[in-house]
Parts: structure tokens; C-alpha cells; sequence
């Protein structure tokens, strides 16, 4: 048994809260800290048993260490935005502790994810015997994870992979993001980006699409995107020509990110406003729904999974593998909203492997680096059940 700090206390962080405190067999003890000490409050007062609280400005790695060296727990579980996570990691090796996230880091004055600032410390982490997993979210996370299984189970080698994500919920809003409102649109009014035949290729935001007919949902429009799993999976899935990430959005709320790009009110850039800089898409953040007050009134489902195309034992072979989640159901369960609760839960199956050494490296990992057996296994018993079809 064992203690855990989460960071960051959000949406996905309280699905994290929650999950880790129904598992007191492996998170004896947990901590949550935020820059808002009253949203970790709010989440303690919701579980079934006491916890810690505490609060932390999670840019300064020097509160980070602090606050690790005061609860000295033995992993860090970043659900804090992707612009902490190199302070955060390095919080951690100051202090000896392992590290989880769900998304790789960007950098504030860039829209761009990369994984190469996270893989340089690879060697940092290994020679002082810590472990690193990145991505343990569900895009990236459990996709990857459906790849790696894939490729132990139904495949020789993986040619072409598709991730698809379909949100079909409706949490009655005009315009809200499911996470952040500044890196939800960020990632959507960047370049789309897919790999195919050695190399990368880019296409304008938005532009690339296709309707796909999701079990469970029906026909939804999906469109292009680039999506950090992309580049790890590029890295550890031999014999890959292609790998795509679609998303998709309904009419409405495409309409409504037009109009916001075309008066500014996306740029990331600062512009002087009555003698003060300020950054348009913080502005536009802070006036939009906060994510984690969407699940009461969110009705509808997710569906996300991978479609992957190869050859096994010298013939063509084609598996579809996805999960099913309900809004209205993650609400009850644990007062979060779909997108929360499949980010969140793999955060939890990560940590609980690796607490219990399951998984166990030294160094910085992909989740699909590891055997996927174990992890498809408490997919199932954590409430994220998947389904496998051979198509081929």
C-alpha cells in the first residue's frame, strides 16, 4: 500500500480522487493539491473516505518539492495542465519520487505538442532509479494501449492505425470545452498533422474529414487532427505506414469556433486591453463554463477506440477495439462528466501498476511500451469496458 500526490484538481483530477480512494487496497493514503485550494476541498468533502489537501502553485518547482518533501509520497500523479509538467518532473527527481501524467508538455507561448522535452529525462529518471509514464490518459493512454494489445494478440505487424474520438453528449451549453477551455482550443486550431510512409504530413486545421458510423452513437462527422500518441506510437509500433487521430464536432460547435477565430479571441499571443496585457484565449477562458461543472446536466455517450489494419500469420487482418461511456452514468458514479472519467480512470489503472510493479522501468515510458495485458484487465473491472471486433 501506498501514498499518492495528485496535482491538480479539475474535472479528470477528481475522477482520480475518486477512483484511487475505492482502491485503499493500493492508495493507502492521498493527497490532493491545486492552485485553488477550495476545488480540493469540494472534491474531498464528495469521497467515501478522508484524504489530504493542500495547496500549490504548480509552475514553481521549488513549492513542488516542498510539498512532496512535507507528504513524501511515493508517485506523483500531474493532473495539472501540460505547462507544468517539466516543473513537476522535475520536482520529482529532486525528491525521489515517481511520475504519471496524461498529456505531454506544451509550452505557454506555443501551441505545440512534443514529447522530445519529456524523453530527455529519460536518462535523469533512470540513473536515480525512478519511473516516468507520460500519456496515461485515454487519448493518449488507453488508444495506446489497444495498439500494443492489438499487436500481442491479433497482429505480426500493424500497417495502419485510426484513432477516433466521438463525443455525442450534450451537457446543454452553446459553446463549452469537455478539459481546459485554453488547451482544448489550442489543440483544435492547430495545423492537423498524420504520419504515412516515413514522414509527416500537414493539412490546414479542421480540413481533412470523414463521417465514420460509431457503434453505439450512429453517424458522426470526424475531422483530422494532430494528437500527441501519434508520435509515440510512430516511435514503438514496427512496421507502421500510417497513423491518423480524428475528433469529432458537431456544426454548432464549429460555428461558434469560427466566429471566436475570427474576432482574435483564440490568439495566444498577449495585446494591450486599457493599459494591461492579457492573453485572449485566458480571457475566453475564464467567461466559458468551467469543464467540471458540465457532468450534472451531460446526457449522451463517448465512443473512442482504434481501428487497425495489418497482417497476421501472412493475411490481412482488420480489429476495431473501443470503449462506450455514458455521461450520465460517470455523473453518478463519481460527479464528473464522460471525457473526465476516460481520462481519469487509466490515470488511476497506471499508478495502481505501477505501485503494485506490474509496471516497473527506470526511466521515461509510453504506456504502450508495457505489456497491455494487465491494463486491459482493470479496463474492464474500473468501469471502462471495451469491446473487440475482428473485421477481417
Amino acid at each position: 500500500m501506498s501514498k499518492v500526490l495528485i496535482i491538480g484538481a479539475g474535472g479528470v483530477g477528481g475522477v482520480v480522487a475518486h477512483k484511487c480512494a475505492g482502491a485503499p487496497e493500493v492508495f493507502r493514503e492521498i493527497c490532493m493539491a491545486s492552485r485553488t485550494l477550495a476545488k480540493c476541498e469540494r472534491i474531498r468533502d464528495q469521497l467515501p473516505r478522508s484524504i489530504d489537501i493542500a495547496r500549490v502553485d504548480a509552475d514553481n518547482p521549488a513549492e513542488v518539492v516542498a510539498l512532496i518533501k512535507t507528504h513524501r509520497p511515493r508517485l506523483v500523479m500531474n493532473m495539472a495542465l501540460p505547462y507544468q509538467d517539466l516543473s513537476i518532473m522535475e520536482a520529482c527527481l529532486a525528491t525521489g519520487v515517481d511520475y504519471l501524467d496524461t498529456a505531454n508538455y506544451e509550452p505557454p507561448d506555443e501551441a505545440r505538442f512534443c514529447y522530445k522535452w519529456q524523453w530527455d529525462y529519460h536518462e535523469q529518471f533512470k540513473e536515480l532509479g525512478l519511473m516516468a509514464l507520460l500519456g496515461c490518459g485515454f487519448d493518449p493512454g488507453v488508444t495506446n494501449v489497444f495498439c500494443a494489445y492489438a499487436l500481442k494478440h491479433h497482429f505480426d505487424e500493424i500497417h495502419h492505425v485510426d484513432i477516433m474520438d466521438c463525443n455525442a453528449g450534450d451537457h446543454g451549453h452553446p459553446f463549452a470545452t469537455n478539459f481546459n477551455p485554453e488547451i482544448n482550443i489550442r489543440e483544435i486550431t492547430q495545423r492537423g498533422r498524420y504520419w504515412e510512409n516515413g514522414q509527416w504530413h500537414e493539412t490546414e486545421p479542421l480540413s481533412e474529414h470523414k463521417t465514420f458510423d460509431f457503434p453505439g452513437i450512429g453517424p458522426r462527422e470526424m475531422y483530422l487532427l494532430y494528437h500527441e500518441e501519434l508520435e509515440s506510437l510512430v516511435k514503438h509500433l514496427p512496421g507502421l505506414k500510417r497513423i491518423r487521430f480524428w475528433m469529432t464536432f458537431g456544426q454548432e460547435y464549429l460555428t461558434h469556433l469560427r466566429v471566436l477565430q475570427n474576432v482574435g479571441m483564440t490568439r495566444i499571443d498577449p495585446v494591450d486591453y486599457e493599459g494591461n496585457k492579457i492573453v485572449p484565449l485566458k480571457f475566453l477562458k475564464t467567461v466559458l463554463p468551467e469543464p467540471s461543472s458540465l457532468g450534472e446536466n451531460y446526457h449522451g455517450k463517448t465512443n473512442i477506440g482504434c481501428m487497425l489494419e495489418g497482417i497476421k500469420d501472412g493475411r490481412p487482418r482488420k480489429v476495431y477495439i473501443y470503449n462506450i461511456c455514458d455521461h450520465a452514468e460517470c455523473y453518478r458514479e463519481v460527479k464528473a462528466q464522460a471525457v473526465s472519467y476516460t481520462t481519469g480512470v487509466p490515470a488511476m489503472i497506471g499508478g495502481m501498476l505501477m505501485l503494485t510493479g506490474v509496471w516497473r522501468g527506470q526511466g521515461v515510458f509510453n504506456v504502450e511500451q508495457f505489456d497491455p495485458d494487465p491494463f486491459m484487465e482493470q479496463l474492464n473491472q474500473c468501469g471502462l469496458p471495451w469491446v473487440e471486433q475482428v473485421l477481417v
